[in-house]
C-alpha cells in the first residue's frame, strides 16, 4: 500500500501513526490532504504530533531501559550515535528539543538520551513542545506547498513506473539471456 492511499484510508489515525515511523514525509503529506480539504488544519497538527511524541517516547524509554544492554552498547559505537551524544553533552536542554530538526540524528537521538540521566519528565516535556512545533511547521509546509508537492509526487510516479518497467526488462533479459544462449 502506498502512502498516500494508507493516508487516504485511515486519515487521522494515519498520520499519528505515519509520523510515528516516518516522520516527516507524512507530516506533510498529512499538509497535502489539509491543502485539498480532506482534513482539517489543527486535528492533522495535533494527530502529527502525537504520533511523533509518543515514538520519540517509546525510543527514549527502550535506550532507558536497555542501555546496559550488548545492543545498546554495539549501537553506542556507531558515529550517529556518538555524534547525538556529542550534541547532547554540549546542549542537552536544547539538543533534546531540536533533535527531530536534525538530520541523520531523528532515531538515534532518542535512544542517546535514554542511556544518560537526562530526567525522564523533563525529556517528555521538552519533547512534547517540540513534536507540537514540529508538526505545525510540516504540516504547514504541505498545506501552502501542496498544490506543488502533488506536481512533483505525480512526476515521481511516472519516473518510478518507467524505472519499475526498464527494470523489469533488463532482469528478464538477464535471465531470458542463457536460455537463448544455451539454444
Amino acid at each position: 500500500m502506498q502512502l498516500e492511499q494508507f493516508l487516504s484510508q485511515y486519515g487521522l489515525w494515519g498520520i499519528g501513526i505515519g509520523t510515528g515511523l516516518e516522520g516527516e514525509t507524512v507530516a506533510v503529506l498529512g499538509g497535502v490532504f489539509v491543502h485539498r480539504g480532506l482534513l482539517s488544519f489543527v486535528p492533522a497538527v495535533l494527530a502529527a504530533a502525537l504520533g511523533s511524541f509518543l515514538a520519540d517516547q517509546i525510543i527514549f524509554g527502550l535506550g532507558r531501559r536497555f542501555r546496559d544492554t550488548a545492543q545498546v552498547r554495539k549501537l553506542r559505537q556507531r558515529p550517529t550515535f556518538k555524534r547525538a551524544r556529542a550534541f547532547f553533552d554540549r546542549h542537552p536542554l536544547s539538543f533534546v528539543f531540536a533533535f527531530r530538526f536534525l538530520y541523520g540524528l531523528r532515531t538515534v537521538s532518542p535512544i542517546a538520551i535514554g542511556t544518560t540521566d537526562f530526567p525522564a519528565i523533563r525529556f517528555m516535556l521538552i519533547n512534547a513542545v517540540a513534536a507540537l512545533l514540529w508538526a505545525v511547521i510540516f504540516i504547514s509546509l504541505g498545506y501552502f506547498f501542496g498544490q506543488a508537492i502533488e506536481v512533483v509526487f505525480g512526476k515521481a510516479r511516472l519516473i518510478e513506473m518507467i524505472i519499475g518497467t526498464l527494470a523489469i526488462v533488463f532482469v528478464a533479459a538477464y535471465f531470458v539471456r542463457p536460455l537463448l544462449v544455451r539454444r
